[in-house]
């Protein structure tokens, strides 16, 4: 590109053209006006002179100057002009741009995406080849014209992970398979990583290499930890420098399940510091709804700490056969369970049927042998719903018939009258040690000590199940630990108590691993391998360069002890992982990590990644050049006469162009209309809150799914209305989740809606808010229920009665829960005088069906799944919760075919009124 008085030209040849303006100047300057014919007969006295000076009439200067002007517009215009040119020295040969392309580049990608396109725009100018290289996701380069790559740059992302040591050797071993020489710019994240130099002495040995790099320096936030009842966070910068505040969000749900900031706190790095703490005190239940910790402001993975069970303190409650006797802590039956649950748990106290309520996450009962009838079933009840009560023997339980006729269902197996005894002065054996774990055992890839042995159990009685449910047993085989399944939950049994006195086992450390795989413990401390043996962790969501969760698909399971020494990469990404009911946060950074900058040898030049913006202005010369010949081409008809014939034909021009067509309908109408009408489809209404606008889309399509599968209506994939613009009859029901946020709609939406529900469409007010308000104008979103409803042509509603079309339309139903259980359902009332035969009023609606449902109970919640089927959004707790939703999804249901089939289910309802009517 060649510069001129700071503008660029592209094709600076044309400018050549310029040489011949003073030509056409002469050119145009020696052509008079067109004469201008005018009948006149005294011309005729005229005939035969002769004029003995003849001097032709010569253009205005005036006009000469702008047909000049519109001339070296024109010729500048097509040189290709560019404001703000590129100062750099384009090069010659291959051009081979190397991307760092990890987690440290995420927050400035956009910024590196842009150097890299105007690089290939510069590259294209000067006929370069280009190839993208990209070291966290290696292949061959390809070189290929600049103009190929454009395209292409959309679908690069950052990785997040740096270049790993495999990623190395693949780099290297394509750089082999390119030949000849090139030129190399080097896109850095300014951080360093193993073998970088390798990779750097491989180009070199190709071409001159050229570094871009950001000037400011990474910043990362390592895994959160919890310690003496406070999180303690640390931040890191790779270099020194000034200090500098930043500021950590902690988000995660509230308790309408909205994601949200919880907390926030200024983290401040003083001058020559590259490590900065901050220590947050936060009450448990905050801080058990913390799901991820992240740096404002910084949109990368390594910004973000995701965090598992080692934030949550679970709830557990002890109960004891026997009460703890004064001055003899460590005859209590309690005491190791309680040393070994302080510093990871929350103790709830009280009774059994005190503590029930409470809903904590594990129930313990040491050496209880008899529960009243009410406890049992309150057990039984809390442990279906996904409770686990873990049980530890006793002579109490020992003593007692408890289990020996016929399995208790609060006991994994059936028990012996009486204990076994081995090992001591009164016995023939000697005390047991415990047997390796099975690989179907939870505590398996446990390492036995020798030293933990068994002097008295309880036995079980041998059944055809009780193989199934030994998780551990002794060196002779019998039973130490037992397990079973009930409901949601499950009931663990120790065969031996829960002090030192049946056995060593609770003064080992044994013990603490043994209860933190039963998840009685949650995991503050940091996961060892040792710990982690065994075991497979599941990906539940994993996390991009950008530090944004999405959900893991197919992606296979992980080896527990892989899962904390592997390094991420491909094959192991950062992100959730779960195991049973435990889940592990796997961070991009570890608590090991040090970032440290990129250091580059003294021959590699380094630039910043700033580029100045381009302005081609050739488009605006040429648009001016024509304007300035339109101006010619008025001026001359006015100086030869002929404005008139031009203003009439310039008129006729401008009606033809600006008379108003008639309003048409555009290819997005006509789609819209097509895939709204070519299957039933559910609509929701688009809120402007895209969280709440993904759920409700979610919500619509479980509907749908289970529609499709339990009736015979075969819903379309679900569409997002905006009420100004979509046309809204082509749907029987829209659903409208109300946020105190979404504009108010303007008078042609509501004329809309207006006729949508004269015309028998059903809208589905849902406030969300039935966990903290009930209906009406006690939560924001009830007020803005009432602010948007005001214009609508709502009649008056009533809460649905228990003879209404809706409870029984397809499934019988009294209750209309969605994730919320709580409020009133309110539908159209029936008239006042309404005939009433066996107390069930006519109601003379538009062919029975209510234009407006009215409730708070989250239904699209509790409808939502994922592409796969999966409910996206929890349901109470347990069974219980998954009977909920069931219910939830029966009200959807019921409601779709309450619009569809209108008075015909309520005919059904009146069958014998109906006969009634036709006896008379």
């Amino acid at each position: 590109m060649t510069v001129l008085a700071g503008i660029g030209f592209t094709a600076p040849w044309v400018l050549l053209g310029l040489l011949t303006l003073p030509i056409l100047w002469l050119i145009l300057r020696a052509v008079p006006p067109a004469p201008i014919r005018r009948l006149f007969p005294a011309v005729t006295l005229l005939l035969g002179l002769k004029d003995e000076e003849s001097v032709s009439d010569r253009t205005p200067w005036w006009l000469l100057l702008l047909r000049m002007l519109a001339a070296a517009a024109i010729i500048i215009g097509l040189a290709g002009p560019v404001l703000n040119p590129s100062r750099e020295q384009a090069g010659s040969g291959p051009l081979m741009l190397v991307l760092d392309g990890s987690w440290a580049g995420a927050s400035r990608w956009s910024s590196t995406l842009d150097q890299i396109d105007a690089q290939l725009t510069e590259a294209g100018r000067a006929g370069r080849t280009v190839a993208i290289l990209n070291l966290t996701v290696p292949e061959v380069p390809v070189f290929q014209a600049a103009e190929a790559w454009s395209g292409r740059l959309p679908g690069l992302a950052p990785m997040p992970w740096q270049p790993t040591l495999p990623q190395i050797e693949q780099a290297l071993a394509a750089l082999d398979e390119v030949e000849g020489g090139f030129e190399t710019h080097w896109f850095s994240d300014r951080l360093a990583y193993d073998r970088s130099e390798t990779i750097l002495a491989a180009l070199q040995a190709r071409g001159g290499v050229t570094v871009y790099q950001s000037p400011s320096s990474v910043v990362g936030l390592l895994p959160a930890g919890y310690q003496d009842g406070v999180i303690q966070l640390t931040a890191q910068r790779a270099e020194a420098g000034p200090a500098e505040r930043i500021t950590v969000l902690a988000q995660g749900r509230d308790p309408a399940g909205v994601m949200r900031v919880l907390q926030s706190a200024e983290v401040e790095f003083a001058g020559g510091e590259t490590q900065a703490q901050i220590e947050l005190a936060l009450p448990s239940e905050l801080r058990a709804r913390i799901t991820r910790f992240e740096i404002q402001g910084e949109r990368s993975a390594g910004a973000v700490t995701l965090t598992d069970d080692s934030l949550r303190r679970r709830e557990v409650a002890l109960i004891a056969g026997t009460r703890n006797r004064e001055g003899l802590e460590l005859l209590s039956p309690l005491h190791y369970l309680t040393q070994v649950l302080i510093p990871t748990a929350d103790f709830v106290d009280g009774g059994l049927l005190d503590v029930l309520p409470a809903n904590p996450d594990v129930i313990v009962l040491a050496d209880v042998a008899k529960l009243s009838g009410g406890e049992q079933s309150a057990l039984v009840e809390w442990v279906e719903e996904g409770g686990l009560l873990l049980r530890f023997a006793g002579p109490r339980m020992a003593a007692s018939d408890l289990g020996r006729d016929e399995e208790d269902i609060l006991l994994p197996v059936r028990l012996r009258s009486g204990g076994r005894s081995v090992g001591g002065a009164m016995s023939w054996g000697e005390a047991k040690g415990l047997a390796p774990f099975p690989e179907s055992s939870p505590f398996y890839g446990l390492k036995v000590p020798g030293d933990v042995s068994v002097t008295t159990q309880v036995m079980a009685q041998p059944d055809p199940n009780l193989a199934d449910r030994v998780i551990a047993s002794l060196s002779d085989g019998t039973p130490l630990v037992t397990r079973k399944a009930l409901g949601l939950g499950q009931v663990v049994l120790f065969h031996v108590t829960a002090d030192a006195e049946w056995s060593s086992l609770p003064l080992s450390g044994l013990f603490v691993e043994m209860l933190d795989r039963l998840a009685v413990a949650s995991a503050a401390k940091s996961r060892q391998e040792s710990q982690l043996q065994g075991t497979t962790w599941e990906p539940i969501q994993v996390m991009d360069g950008f530090g944004t969760l999405s959900d893991a698909g197919n992606l296979s399971g992980v080896d527990g002890v892989d899962l904390v020494s592997g390094a991420i990469g491909p094959d192991l990404r950062p992100g959730l992982y779960e195991s049973g009911k435990q889940k592990l946060a796997l961070n991009v950074l570890t608590s090991d990590t040090m970032l440290s900058p990129a250091v580059w040898p003294p021959d590699v030049p380094i630039k910043g990644q700033e580029i100045s913006t381009e302005t081609p202005i050739g488009g605006i010369l040429l648009s001016l050049a024509l304007l300035l010949l339109t101006v010619d081409v008025i001026a001359s008809l006015a100086l030869s006469g002929r404005l008139g014939l031009a203003k009439a034909a310039a008129t006729a021009i401008g009606v033809l162009l600006f008379v108003p067509q008639a309003d048409a309908q555009t290819p997005a109408d006509t789609d819209f209309a097509l895939n709204a009408t070519k299957e039933l489809v559910l609509a929701h209404v688009l809120t402007g809150d895209a969280q709440v606008d993904d759920i409700a889309g979610a919500g619509m399509r479980g509907l749908a799914q289970t529609l499709f599968y339990r009736t015979s209506v075969e819903p379309a994939e679900p569409i997002g209305v905006d009420l100004e613009r979509d046309e809204l009859a082509f749907f029987p029901l829209l659903y409208w989740p109300i946020t105190p946020q979404q504009p108010q709609p303007s008078a042609e939406a509501y004329a809309k809606l207006n006729a949508y529900l004269r015309s028998g469409g059903m809208i589905l007010f849902d406030t969300r808010d039935s966990d903290v308000a009930r209906f009406g104008a006690s939560s924001p979103n009830g007020r803005k229920l009432q602010q948007l409803a005001a214009p609508l042509n709502i009649p008056s509603l009533e809460p649905v009665p228990r003879d209404h079309v809706l409870t029984r339309a397809f499934y019988l139903l009294q209750d209309f829960p969605g994730r919320y259980a709580g409020t009133e359902v309110w539908v159209e009332a029936a008239p006042l005088d309404a005939e009433q035969i066996e107390g069930m009023p006519f109601r003379n609606l538009n062919d029975n069906v209510t234009p407006v449902v009215i409730g708070g109970n989250d239904w699209a919640g509790a409808w939502a799944v994922d592409r796969n089927g999966q409910a996206l959004l929890p349901v109470g707790r347990g069974y219980a919760g998954e009977r909920q939703r069931e219910l939830a999804n029966r009200f959807g249901v019921n409601l779709v075919m309450h619009v569809l089939t209108g008075n015909y289910k309520s005919d059904q309802v009146h069958v014998p009124a109906l006969l009634d009517r036709l006896g008379q």
